[in-house]
């Protein structure tokens, strides 16, 4: 029904005006409280095998919104209404900024993928922050906060802004990302390397600290699929030793070539990041390589490329606690979430874990014992 309704709306629609579109009808549908009772009840099952520990938080499942679809934290019921078991908000950045210019969304329909060079649009922390002050929850869900640098900020400046977005959200987040890993802000991927990272990563963890009392916020950092081998290992070994809750892996990805990307060429040009069905196998790669190298010393998130529940058990076989999407989730639509968890539920039932914690990282172990 989903896949009949997007090719004669929003296939034929401009896709940031479609996404909008969906977003109001979702936000409207969580304001309505019989209506998402049972949109809930339909989309949302929950299953008692998948309830997963992670960050010190428990959680229905394993099963998250990644971030870039609620940036400005304004559906987090309503996501959580269509079965995410946690949402990612942002990126925010310390100023509101408008983003890049349109159009700067499109999607690759062959190829089950999209583009982005969105920006980092937001309303900035200091709204985003009162927001989150003022929401009455509907549904429990794990809430995590995505923060980025404000693009006119100096890259010498940029652990200040994330110490401005972190000292006003952290009280509000159950978890902190701080996000280094997208494209479309100049010099952002430059704070990957470790010598930019450690007192970045340093500022935000005691600015964490400084700002809520009675509790630590877990910390994670999100990396690009397009680092080298080695710097994966370097960024594993820094946030090991700074302490970090987590990685998530990984942010979308620059390359073209050796995709097999079938979409036309005008499109598979477009600069941004490319996100979905193509990513799977480099970020499946990248997560097996963290996991390898730090163990069950921090949480991994895997993302990128995830489309179905198969998808989401490697990820969980290759070492990740966690999982999310957000790509596939334009092209599945709503039922999407529940056909994952179903899907995840059946595939622990035939397998000889008895719990997903036991499944973590299995096939990384095995490999590595081999």
């Amino acid at each position: 029904m989903y896949k009949l309704f997007f090719n004669l709306v929003f296939k034929r629609m401009d896709p940031e005006q479609a996404h909008y579109l969906a977003f109001r009808w979702i936000r409207l549908a969580a304001r309505i409280p019989v209506l998402r009772t049972f949109v809930a009840a339909v989309l949302a099952p929950r299953h008692k095998e998948l309830r997963t520990e992670a960050l010190g938080l428990r959680m229905h499942g394993p099963f998250g919104l990644a971030a870039g679809f609620d940036k400005n934290a304004v559906a987090i019921d309503g996501m959580s209404m269509l079965g995410f078991d946690h949402i990612e908000i942002g990126t925010v950045t310390g100023e509101p900024q408008p983003g890049n210019p349109k159009k700067r969304l499109f999607r690759l329909v062959p190829d089950r993928a999209l583009i982005n060079r969105m920006g980092f649009n937001n309303e900035g922390s200091a709204a985003v922050a009162e927001r989150l002050a003022a929401r009455k929850a509907v549904f429990r869900t794990t809430v995590g906060v995505n923060i980025g640098k404000t693009k006119v900020v100096p890259e010498a400046e940029a652990a200040a802004d994330y110490v401005k977005s972190t000292e006003r959200l952290a009280e509000h987040a159950d978890y902190l990302v701080v996000n280094v890993s997208s494209p479309n802000t100049p010099g952002l991927r430059n704070l990957q390397a470790t010598e930019s990272l450690r007192p970045l990563l340093t500022a935000v963890r005691e600015a964490a600290d400084r700002s809520v009392q009675g509790r630590r916020v877990p910390l994670l950092v999100k990396i690009a699929p397009d680092l080298a081998d080695a710097d994966i290992d370097a960024v594993a070994d820094l946030a090991v030793e700074l302490g970090l809750d987590g990685i998530i892996a990984t942010n979308t990805t620059i390359a073209r070539d050796g995709l097999g990307l079938k979409s036309s060429a005008d499109l598979v040009k477009e600069t941004g990041g490319l996100s979905g069905a193509p990513l799977k196998e480099r970020s499946l790669e990248v997560l097996g390589r963290l996991y390898a190298r730090v163990g069950d010393r921090l949480v991994l998130i895997g993302v990128g490329g995830i489309e179905n529940a198969e998808d989401a058990w490697q990820r969980i076989l290759a070492g990740a606690t966690l999982v999310q999407g957000y790509s596939a989730f334009i092209y599945e639509g709503p039922f999407w979430g529940r056909a994952i968890h179903k899907g995840l539920a059946a595939r622990l039932a035939t397998s000889p874990y008895a719990t997903l914690a036991e499944a973590v990282g299995a096939e990384t172990r095995k490999k590595a014992a081999a």
